[in-house]
């Protein structure tokens, strides 16, 4: 895969992981919602894995 491919995945993790923190900061986080958005991250862990 192209740089430019593994650099954009991890600018998503990233983003994932920021809107993770976010969602856990507030009073009330949606369970459902930080658990939908862990394993969007961790599809990306392991595809950046296996380049």
């Amino acid at each position: 895969m192209s740089t430019t491919h593994s650099s954009a995945m991890l600018a998503k993790h990233a983003g994932i992981e920021a809107r993770i923190e976010v969602e856990n900061r507030r009073p009330a986080p949606d369970m459902m919602l930080i658990s939908q958005l862990k394993k969007q991250k961790l599809k990306i862990k392991e595809a950046l894995a296996r380049l």
